[in-house]
């Protein structure tokens, strides 16, 4: 069987930790196995805010890799403040209220002088040097992914020179992200960023995205065909877990300053307050970068002697963290800006047999993929009686040694299906 090339351009692949690098390396993986040829363009020397080391033994050796060489503002400015660029890389920004005058000068530059993001440097060198590979190798199909979203300008600019089907995927959205209003943009850089999403999504042939919400917003955009393929989960090698003897609520990923949930902080110091022996089991798992904002809220709720705060893991001791703790945290920012948001957590969250604690925006998407797959039980900011009782319904089941959860439907969110997806998207424009 022949197999077919598409060039993917791409900013995160291993040895870059965290949820934006997992999309396209498990797509990269199964490619292959629908008689494609995945080709990688991807940064010789990036600034990634997480390094995992682990995820290089993962990428498909039936994968060709293209790298070059780009120009990494970050690299710059970490000579300035390591800790704040790695933070504001990450996407942690402190609360308004609390920024220094360092933090506001910080943001400005990146909001204002670097548009979209701080990578739009790679943007020229990479569409001469990817020119010349695509008509060299006759590969007619690419995908740029972001954020960030400098990358869809190669793709932009690709496609205007050459005769190409170009997919724009978007793992997250691009002006209504929850972070850009952060950016103390001046009036000329918010229009900057509008025209070029705009550009973006009325050029590409087919834009990909993770979620209905963010669907939604770009069909006001554009009438470009836009698809739906989310993240998922994979078949993970971990060795069997035996769970945590506490009572163990874990949050994995990075714990923003704006999704601080004062209502789960409050339910638990009263349930700590309430019931005997609760407080004796409760522990409180943070794996993952954690803002000062929230630690500061966990001491002044009372709940810091329950709190076990480990950091950055590898991805293989996080997933090993989500099949031993007792209950799993979701947790997003209560804004209308994230109701598109599905954290890619999510989906190995929904396969390690523990129930999900999941507080976002009313109507968000993924409390409808919590619901369906019965992974979970899902909370807007204003239903805090509502958690507090389910926290305690869970904390009786740990008592007894019976809390678990039993989920359906999971196999439409494995990378293998998604894959196949992504392949019958991609066929469908031949």
């Amino acid at each position: 069987m022949e197999q077919n090339k598409i060039l993917i351009i791409t900013y995160y692949w291993p040895p870059a930790g965290g949820p934006g690098v997992q999309r396209w390396l498990k797509f990269v993986k199964y490619l292959p196995d629908f008689g494609v040829q995945p080709i990688v363009y991807i940064p010789e020397n990036p600034t990634y805010p997480i390094i995992d080391e682990n995820l290089v033994k993962e990428v498909s050796d039936k994968a060709i890799i293209l790298k070059q060489k780009i120009f990494e503002p970050y690299q710059l400015a970490s000579f300035l403040s390591k800790n704040k660029t790695k933070k504001i890389s990450s996407g942690i920004i402190p609360n308004q209220k609390k920024q220094s005058f360092l933090d506001k000068a910080f943001l400005w530059i990146r909001g204002n002088l670097f548009i979209p993001d701080a990578r739009v440097f790679w943007v020229k060198p990479s569409v001469a040097y990817l020119e010349k590979y695509i008509l060299d190798n006759d590969i007619d199909t690419i995908i740029t992914s972001g954020p960030p979203h400098s990358l869809h300008l190669i793709g932009l600019e690709l496609k205007q020179k050459l005769d190409l089907k170009w997919f724009a995927d978007f793992r997250d959205p691009w002006t209504t992200i929850g972070y850009h209003k952060s950016l103390r943009l001046s009036s000329f850089a918010a229009k900057k960023h509008k025209a070029l999403e705009h550009q973006v999504l009325n050029t590409a042939d087919t834009i990909i995205v993770t979620s209905k919400t963010t669907k939604t917003e770009f069909q006001a955009i554009t009438t470009k065909p836009i698809s739906v393929i989310t993240n998922g989960y994979d078949t993970e090698q971990v060795e069997k877990q035996t769970l945590d003897t506490k009572f163990s609520l874990a949050h994995i990923g990075s714990f923003l300053s704006e999704r601080n949930p004062s209502i789960l902080w409050e339910s638990l110091i009263e349930l700590a307050n309430e019931i005997p022996d609760f407080k004796t089991h409760l522990e409180i798992k943070l794996i993952g970068a954690v803002s000062q904002e929230v630690l500061e809220t966990i001491t002044q709720f009372g709940l810091k002697p329950y709190l076990n705060n480990l950091g950055y893991v590898s991805h293989v001791e996080a997933i090993a963290h989500q099949r031993k703790s007792q209950v799993l945290l979701l947790i997003e920012i209560n804004s209308e800006d994230t109701k598109s948001i599905i954290p890619g957590k999510l989906f190995e969250y929904m396969v390690s047999n523990r129930p999900i604690i999941a507080i976002g925006p009313k109507d968000s998407d993924f409390a409808e993929i919590i619901t369906n797959t019965n992974t979970g039980v899902f909370f807007d900011y204003s239903e805090k009686v509502k958690l507090k009782s389910v926290i305690l319904d869970f904390y009786n089941q740990f008592l007894e040694g019976k809390l678990q959860s039993n989920g359906v439907g999971l196999q439409n969110y494995s990378r293998r299906n998604l894959t196949k997806q992504l392949v019958e998207l991609l066929e469908s424009l031949n």
